[in-house]
């Protein structure tokens, strides 16, 4: 079975050649993603305790998330580069979020399930494109390591909403909320950031 649907939109070239004009701000920004996807992931945990088949692979890719800082991180020091003195609001979510509001309890866990699902893709898709144009070999690894880890993340989402909702109802709302996504990402300022 199929657990995810590919992105409506492709990532631009404008969005590549941005960050890898500037790439120690999005060194920057990639370590504060990794810090909230970390924190997501274990927000899943607290809101939906009683959902017990999404609490193993949350905790797991909590920990992952925190692996992948603790590696960009160590990345940033080795080139003199500072974390954020705070994590800036991140646009890109700050739409799709508006998408887990409304409608009964179940169906905003689905769309948080979902909604875990598009970012994971988002981020393989944009990590592939960063891998894929270094010219330095261990940067090049790194982004080849994570865009793989992000696609196995995404796939997870969608296999964990599939345990408490049938096919039809997770395919259509993912199909809504992947359409959604590609107007989003369209419409955002081009800006050396992992979103």
């Amino acid at each position: 079975m199929k657990y995810s649907i590919e992105l409506k939109v492709a990532s631009s070239q404008a969005w590549l050649d941005a960050v890898m004009t500037d790439f120690d701000a999005f060194l920057q920004d990639h370590a504060d993603c990794e810090r909230k996807a970390a924190a997501m992931a274990t927000s899943l945990i607290a809101k939906y305790p009683d959902r017990v088949k999404i609490i193993p692979d949350m905790i797991e890719t909590a920990i992952e998330e925190l692996e992948h800082f603790h590696q960009v991180f160590a990345l940033m020091q080795r080139k003199g580069i500072p974390l954020n003195k705070e994590m800036k609001e991140d646009p890109y979510i700050k739409r799709l979020t508006p998408l887990t509001h409304g409608g009964t309890q179940e169906s905003r866990f689905l769309s948080r399930m979902l909604l875990g699902s598009i970012v994971e893709c988002r981020g393989c898709e944009r990590f592939r494109m960063v891998s894929e144009v270094q010219s330095d070999e261990e940067l090049k690894r790194f982004y080849k390591t994570l865009w793989t880890s992000e696609a196995k993340h995404g796939n997870i989402f969608v296999a964990l909403a599939l345990e408490y909702f049938d096919e039809k109802t997770v395919y259509d709302r993912l199909h809504e909320m992947m359409e959604f996504e590609g107007k989003v990402v369209q419409s955002l300022p081009i800006a050396p950031a992992l979103h």
